[in-house]
């Protein structure tokens, strides 16, 4: 892999609940390590309550990991200020799930893509105009657009609008955190496109994470399987794809519909996520493994690589294990 855009180092978030239960720490993420090369996208899958969204946030800014760093370029990001932090933004923006409430319904279209340019003060006022006007094309919207609100537009338009106004201030990084799940199929493939499109033409790149492995298939070129708030395998596309390790990565391969009938029956992956409060011991997928043998109780896994470039958080493909 190429030299980091992104990286997570060793990073841990852990946050304190105080309920009827007493005093409980939840572990969101764990010892994660991620890198995003530039002008590639990395897509982060995992069930709901993985720590996906967690990921997102640290990267953002938003909340401070409990331990580890994360690095934009060579600056380490995760200890500056909110002055300092002002100008990493310009060059990593956000794209959210639900543009619904992440658009402010009383400003319009225009206010809202203009919105960076203000804040950061970047380029002339009487040139942002014309910006916005170049970001609302390249998302495939008109300038009739420009003084429509929020609530006069389709999910899959606020969603452009959404991606315009992360446009805006030529990021090199964008963090889109299931930016495809408020809308119905054929939108998604429409958004999908787009965003292939933005990659190619601008060189940015993308920490772009979803539930939907079909979503980054189609988008990613490097693949990242949370579960528990654990990296359990990482690698290429086709490595992960093509040649899943893990049985959590096998498993939620399995359960994607496939509409070809001869290709054997829809597997859906067995058991509930366990308590973040409440991590197994060992390998914290033993107790939905099928695979699952003695050592998988007592000792968690490291990170092994069964291919060149490739990462697996499991005991089955330790080079040293014998059958």
């Amino acid at each position: 892999m190429s030299q980091a855009l992104l990286e997570f180092r060793v990073v841990s978030k852990a946050f304190v609940h105080v309920g009827l239960r007493g005093r409980q720490e939840v572990v969101a993420v764990d010892k994660v390590d991620l890198v995003v090369p530039p002008g590639q996208t990395v897509g982060l899958v995992g069930e709901s309550g993985s720590g996906k969204s967690t990921v997102a946030r640290i990267a953002l800014g938003l909340m401070r990991p409990t331990s580890g760093t994360v690095y934009f370029g060579d600056q380490p990001i995760n200890r500056l200020s909110r002055k300092e932090w002002r100008g990493v933004r310009q060059k990593m923006q956000p794209i959210f799930q639900d543009p619904a409430s992440s658009l402010n319904p009383r400003r319009s279209v225009e206010q809202l893509i203009r919105t960076p340019l203000d804040v950061h003060n970047v380029g002339r006022q009487s040139d942002r105009r014309s910006a916005v006007l170049s970001a609302l094309q390249r998302v495939g919207l008109t300038s009739r657009y420009l003084g429509r609100f929020p609530h006069q537009l389709s999910g899959g338009e606020r969603q452009r609008v959404s991606i315009a106004r992360a446009l805006i201030l030529r990021p090199q990084l964008i963090i889109a955190d299931e930016p495809t799940s408020a809308v119905d199929v054929s939108v998604q493939a429409q958004l999908l496109r787009l965003f292939a499109e933005i990659k190619s033409d601008l060189g940015i790149a993308y920490l772009f994470i979803s539930h939907n492995l079909a979503v980054v298939k189609h988008v990613a070129d490097w693949v990242a399987v949370m579960y528990l708030g654990r990296i359990v395998e990482f690698g290429t596309r086709e490595q992960v794809f093509m040649s899943p390790h893990h049985p959590y990565t096998q498993a939620l391969l399995a359960s994607v519909p496939n509409p070809d009938p001869s290709s054997g029956r829809l597997r859906v992956l067995t058991g509930e996520l366990p308590s973040q409060a409440q991590i197994p011991s060992g390998c914290r997928f033993r107790d939905r493994c099928p695979h699952a043998f003695a050592r998988c109780a007592i000792e968690d896994p490291p990170d092994y690589e069964p291919l060149p470039g490739k990462r697996v958080a499991c005991h089955l493909v330790d080079p040293a294990r014998r059958p």
